[in-house]
């Protein structure tokens, strides 16, 4: 005797499929979203293995230029109204710019000699990096250095920053930059660094340090980043070292 054979009609194939699509539709929205960790990239690897080594710092002092993950840090203890800065400026950044292994960081030393002026400067360039983060500072010391008029003599009367933002004059209206300006004053007195600009070059590896008195010119840097490469592991104590200056730069 022959068996009957179910044949589906086409509503019932129709109301299978329509069910199969509905069941993957819940499963997918059931699971959960996957963390950046589990996204690969082209190669295979995660995100976050990939991802670049020169990851903006903070923002806040201290104030960073250059790559964050540098071997080494130029850190410049300097006054926005010395004239040995303002000129040394430029050329530091130019030559950070060509050596990536060095990243450059700055240090308030307002001199006696030229206050008001200095600290007024130093609050400026504080607040314009505090509301705008370290691109922005490191514009505003830039400005500052293009405009004033040097020596404690200041910015001209009269003369605004440009487009100051809302959150820099409330910096500039409340306590927060002289917090800052006077902790790296204190600081630099205990070091014994006295003179603008004054630099101290840091091997985060060695754990090293060598203070350069000084513009320092980049063959001089160079031989400084040698002298401590040449040096070892360990925690010796800081050291001084003469170094050549651009021009007839007092100490």
């Amino acid at each position: 005797m022959q068996r009957p054979v179910f044949k589906p009609s086409r509503s019932m194939i129709v109301v299978a499929v329509v069910a199969l699509i509905a069941l993957l539709a819940a499963v997918s929205w059931l699971r959960p979203n996957p963390s950046p960790e589990e996204i690969a990239s082209p190669a295979g690897r995660p995100v976050a293995e990939i991802a670049p080594a020169t990851a903006a710092a903070p923002a806040g002092p201290p104030w960073r230029y250059g790559r964050t993950d540098a071997r080494y840090t130029v850190i410049e203890y300097a006054d926005l109204e010395c004239p040995y800065c303002r000129a040394y400026f430029a050329v530091l950044k130019r030559w950070i710019d060509t050596h990536p292994e060095v990243g450059l960081q700055w240090h308030h030393l307002p001199l006696p000699m030229h206050e008001p002026a200095a600290s007024k400067d130093a609050r400026l360039v504080e607040c314009v990096g505090e509301a705008g983060g370290h691109r922005a500072f490191w514009q505003a010391v830039e400005w500052v250095y293009t405009h004033t008029r040097g020596d404690g003599q200041g910015l001209p009367e009269g003369l605004r920053y440009p487009d100051l933002a809302p959150a820099a004059q409330q910096c500039l209206d409340s306590d927060r930059p002289d917090v800052v300006i006077r902790a790296q004053s204190v600081a630099a007195a205990q070091a014994n660094i006295k003179a603008t600009p004054t630099l101290r070059l840091q091997d985060r590896e060695a754990g090293k340090t060598l203070l350069l008195h000084g513009p320092v010119e980049g063959d001089a840097l160079l031989s400084a980043i040698d002298l401590l490469a040449a040096g070892g592991t360990g925690e010796p104590p800081s050291k001084e070292m003469p170094a050549e200056s651009i021009g007839d730069m007092p100490r």
